[in-house]
């Protein structure tokens, strides 16, 4: 009942694919949520789309994001250390005017943005000294570091939630906001971050199942080598039962565009004739997080889901068969080897919400 796909579409995803990837490169297209980007860097780490995704408008912190973003790009085209310089050099430009950032902060958090700018000049600083000498490694941790905080700058300048999830759902959680969720296994530890703002009714779905300890010692139940890992089914039941109605929860399918004010619900991409339209959230980064749901019900999804396995180079955003199918909703941002190592019959030992969880909003009818 809850496949993802029929068995001969999963053959056909990684042909397609391979050869949307081959398009991709020879035609030079480049997505236009991308479009500031380096032509051909798609961006496959989970945290980067989290934080693209964040509903501000400040070109600034926007360009400071992009230049560190990018010395990941330059390690890995062969060390490139005169563009990683060069990345750097543009951080501090940016730094140097900080009123320009500061513009997008609400009054109330002015002062905690101050504290950031100087913090994050400080790890630019050291990043430069590390780049200087070469050292990749140390590279990596102090870009990690400074991208960290500029998150935590990103996450300021978010006035408020940007738009009203209609009136029909109110009988679900939403989440207004973002969420870290600690996921342990008996394989290991793994963070997710789950983002409200792309996906409020299905990531509030989620965190309210992880508050109340649903997927604790719950196993996976589907396990298929570069392409998915579910979990999320009860012994009794296809998905969630409400102990209060002692009805199975259903939640619609929910999928926000590039350029929309808000999702889009209770119809795939592919039914709305939006072939070539981008998701915020797009299945490029290996640790996608999905809700999953019978194939021939698109608002039937309720307590599964899964983890996307493909790797990134094969599927460019907006270009595979499940963008726009599927709705995302997070991504995992620490413990991805723990993927590879998971298979059916393993188990979540517990799975808690560590950080996010004031922006849950229980159901109000």
């Amino acid at each position: 009942m809850f496949d993802l796909l029929k068995t001969k579409l999963k053959g056909s995803l990684k042909l397609v694919l391979s050869l949307t990837l081959i398009l991709g490169i020879t035609t030079g297209w480049t997505p236009p949520s991308y479009a500031a980007l380096p032509a051909g860097n798609a961006i496959t780490d989970g945290k980067a789309l989290l934080r693209y995704a964040l509903p501000i408008d400040n070109k600034p912190v926007r360009e400071l994001q992009k230049s560190i973003e990018d010395i990941s790009n330059q390690l890995r085209a062969n060390k490139r250390w005169s563009a990683v310089n060069n990345d750097v050099k543009k951080a501090s430009r940016v730094l140097d005017k900080p009123d320009k950032i500061l513009a997008a902060v609400p009054a109330s958090g002015q002062a905690e943005a101050q504290q950031l700018i100087e913090q994050i000049k400080t790890k630019v600083e050291s990043l430069r000294a590390v780049a200087e000498v070469k050292d990749k490694e140390k590279v990596r941790e102090e870009r990690a570091a400074v991208l960290d905080l500029v998150g935590d700058l990103e996450q300021l300048m978010v006035k408020a939630f940007p738009y009203e999830v209609p009136s029909e759902y109110s009988n679900l959680p939403q989440l207004k906001g973002h969420a870290k969720i600690a996921i342990q296994t008996n394989k290991g530890d793994m963070t997710v971050e789950v983002d409200g703002y792309s996906a409020p009714v299905t990531a509030g779905n989620f965190v309210d199942l992880v508050q109340r300890g649903f997927y604790n010692g719950l196993e996976f139940t589907r396990s298929e080598e570069s392409y998915v890992l579910q979990t999320g089914k009860p012994k009794d039941a296809d998905g969630f039962i409400d102990p209060k109605t002692k009805k199975y929860r259903a939640v619609p399918f929910e999928v926000l565009v590039e350029g929309d004010k808000a999702p889009t619900y209770g119809t795939t991409l592919e039914e709305a004739g939006r072939y070539t339209d981008m998701p915020v959230l797009p299945f490029s980064s290996f640790g996608a997080l999905a809700l999953a749901r019978p194939e021939r019900d698109v608002n039937g999804g309720s307590s599964q889901i899964f983890f996307f396995l493909f790797e990134p180079e094969l599927t460019p955003a907006g270009r595979n068969l499940l963008d726009g199918r599927y709705a995302i909703f997070g991504y995992v941002t620490e413990g991805k080897e723990v993927l590879d190592e998971l298979k059916a019959g393993d188990k979540i030992e517990s799975a808690k919400v560590i950080d996010g969880l004031e922006n849950l909003v229980e159901p109000t009818a």
